[in-house]
């Protein structure tokens, strides 16, 4: 039975290419940039089925790796056996030691990439895979996998999207780009999503909410959709996001009558009680807790931004304050003065306590602990960023107070930087001040994704675009 998935015009120009190069023995190692959700596991399952068929009395193995195990190998295989069946191969292919399927004396074996699997002494005689080879470690590629197919001549793939300019998948193609030159010979592939969306108008529509979500510049469009790699680091914000930031609503010390109020609170690490002011004049590094005071508007809320705007109202800011002594204030503002729908908290390290404080003061319902780490920090970072860009979050105008100062002084100064495994992280050089207040805004909008009781078609819209993060 033939296989019901049809390749699209752009996987067959890759597959060409991939099945020469295995039949004359030429050994090439290609290069496939495919925006995200644009067929590259397809493609890569459809060639392992044709592969397996022809190789299935001549024998040989067949290598696909992926960053982790589970759930990235896993699916993989799944499609795969999927693939097998569709083409007819039911009852025929074998599974061998959960990480291998058999046909005939053909196998296609199944590896995790990460830097602590074992995976060395397997060899690659019909073709090498590595999946989304941008968070595959360089040096695990050239030391273990690459070496695979070293005496055979392997055809290798490499497939993924863009990250940042220092991955395996960059190198590669900066290196097939040269032989191309040199040569003639395409070992290159690049499909962005605009080239994706002319044979799928359900991709196109929703890759273009994506764009009006995220924003145009927001790092997760240019690398998954636009194939845009990210060059070193810099600036967390351009001029152009500050001046989107900048509102044109007063600061407010008490709330509207009907408003909705969330809250984003950067915890200090705690130090010895004094005077706020003249604690940051002798201790300008000091650390200092931030509560950023969000007002929701959610009459913009559409299917394309189906999160509401947070208008920055308030500040408050303490420097060398001992916990305990800001709990009956913190409660005070949050229950009695703001009426806060929802608080996000920094709850890292010692920030658990006070975490736990207000989640049995205020409620669970209201309270979300934050735990940074990592992910957890550059997730925070492209929620802010997306916010940003689509204009859903307005700082107050100017005042003339040390908050607004310290904020802006705070976005102005603030950098990122790129991590593996397409993770960011945002800071201010302690050279150069803190980040409290930037923390705090990132913190105020997760707080913002709350939505009132009843606003079911709030929660299906959020739900289905936060498909891409």
């Amino acid at each position: 039975m033939a296989i019901r998935h049809k390749l699209r015009p752009y996987q067959v120009e890759v597959g060409k290419a991939i099945l020469d190069s295995v039949f004359s023995g030429k050994g090439l190692t290609f290069s496939v940039e495919l925006a995200r959700q644009g067929g590259k596991n397809e493609l890569s399952a459809q060639l392992e089925v044709l592969l397996l068929t022809l190789f299935m009395d001549l024998g040989g193995n067949a290598i696909k790796c992926a960053p982790t195990f589970k759930p990235q190998t896993i699916i993989s295989m799944m499609r795969l056996k999927e693939r097998l069946n569709d083409a007819g191969f039911s009852g025929f292919w074998l599974p061998e030691h959960g990480y291998i399927v058999r046909l005939g004396k053909a196998r296609q074996i199944f590896l995790s990439a990460d830097n602590s699997a074992n995976v060395v002494g397997a060899t690659a005689h019909i073709l090498l895979e590595v999946d989304e080879s941008q968070d595959v470690s360089k040096e695990k590629y050239a030391k273990e996998f690459k070496p695979m197919g070293a005496a055979t001549n392997v055809t290798t793939v490499l497939y993924g999207t863009a990250w940042d300019d220092a991955t395996l998948l960059e190198e590669v193609k900066q290196l097939n780009s040269e032989l191309e030159r040199k040569d003639g010979i395409k070992r290159h592939f690049r499909y962005d999503w605009q080239e994706v969306a002319k044979y799928n108008a359900d991709y196109l529509r929703y890759v273009e909410g994506e764009k009006e979500r995220l924003g145009e510049s927001h790092p997760l469009f240019l690398t998954q959709y636009c194939l845009k790699p990210l060059r070193g680091g810099g600036r967390f914000l351009t001029s152009s996001q500050r001046a989107q930031l900048q509102g044109d609503h007063p600061r407010r010390h008490q709330p509207a009558e009907k408003g909705v109020y969330v809250a984003g609170i950067d915890l200090a690490g705690e130090a010895e009680e004094g005077e706020d002011a003249v604690l940051r004049a002798i201790k300008p590094r000091q650390d200092s807790t931030v509560v950023t005071i969000g007002e929701l508007d959610f009459s913009a809320v559409s299917e394309l931004v189906p999160l509401p705007r947070v208008d920055i109202v308030e500040h408050y800011w303490w420097t060398g304050r001992a916990y305990a002594s800001l709990y009956p204030q913190l409660f005070d503002l949050l229950k009695n003065v703001w009426r806060a729908k929802r608080v996000v908290v920094d709850a890292t390290g010692v920030g658990a306590g006070v975490a736990s404080f207000l989640s049995s003061a205020l409620g669970g319902s209201v309270v979300m602990p934050f735990q940074f780490s990592q992910q957890s920090k550059s997730k925070l970072r492209f929620e802010l960023l997306a916010a940003l860009n689509s204009g859903r979050v307005k700082m107050y105008t100017r005042d003339g107070s040390e908050e607004y100062q310290e904020f802006w002084h705070e976005m102005e100064r603030a950098r990122s930087n790129f991590r593996a495994n397409q993770t960011m992280n945002f800071y201010v050089d302690p050279s150069e001040g803190h980040d409290d207040f930037l923390m705090s805004l990132a913190l105020l909008v997760e707080a913002a994704r709350y939505t009132p009781r009843g606003a079911k078609g709030f929660l299906r819209s959020g739900a289905r675009a936060n498909q891409g993060l």
